[in-house]
């Protein structure tokens, strides 16, 4: 694979580029996130390892710029900050993953390998689209339109749609959505699921149009309108 590792810290650069190496990967380091902007618009990665908290730009503003040029390169964020808002900023940023530092070098191994294992299947769909009443999520492009008119939606609101669309007609818990649609585990005192479904409601359900109804004391259920 073709890595890029997004690191200011030589203590954690050579600790992982030496295992990366080690196991028959390529990896290019840059110490600055406007480095690391040149790089990737220059060259393919297989997958982008981010720091956070780095000098000049950081890497949560540096993941938005990514994914704001449509680039679908998979990113995991490797970073001291453990907080659940921190993974959640970086997550709803654009991040696919979060591993906090200090970490195990399997791990990290294994967690690349399973976004690269995403990202492939990604690709090989052929385009698949999904049709809901006006509704048309295109996964090749990451394109959703409603009634012919493209709905601009953020990473995490996008995933979202697409968890609930590939799962209509089931009661989805509010903890799987957070495990599918985040990727780490919260307790059930958030509301971040209820927040981004209000989000997408405001932007596809129009015209008395409805997809996402509410089940009350479990979650949400996509339904085909009527």
């Amino acid at each position: 694979m073709n890595i890029l590792l997004v690191e200011d810290d030589s203590r954690i650069s050579d600790f992982v580029i030496k295992g990366l190496e080690e196991s028959g990967h390529t990896v290019a380091l840059a110490r600055t996130a406007e480095l690391a902007r040149d790089w990737i618009g220059d060259h393919e990665w297989d997958v982008i390892l981010m720091d956070i908290m780095l000098p000049g730009i950081d890497g949560v503003q540096l993941t938005k710029l990514i994914r704001y040029r449509r680039n679908h390169t998979p990113i995991l964020v490797l970073s001291a900050l453990d907080g659940p808002d921190d993974k959640v900023t970086a997550l709803d940023s654009g991040a696919d993953d979060y591993l906090v530092k200090p970490f195990h070098f399997k791990e990290l191994l294994s967690r690349i390998n399973a976004l690269v294992r995403r990202a492939q299947l990604s690709r090989q769909g052929g385009g698949q689209s999904y049709h809901s009443g006006p509704l048309i999520v295109n996964t090749d492009e990451h394109r959703v339109t409603l009634h012919g008119e493209e709905i601009e939606l953020s990473p995490k609101e996008y995933k979202l749609l697409l968890y609930l669309v590939e799962h209509r007609g089931r009661v989805l818990p509010r903890t799987q959505l957070l495990n599918a649609v985040w990727g780490i585990n919260f307790d059930n005192s958030t509301n971040v699921v209820d927040v981004y479904i209000s989000y997408l409601r405001n932007k596809i359900e129009r015209q008395g149009v409805k997809f996402i109804h509410t089940v009350k004391g479990t979650g949400y259920l996509w339904k085909e309108p009527q």
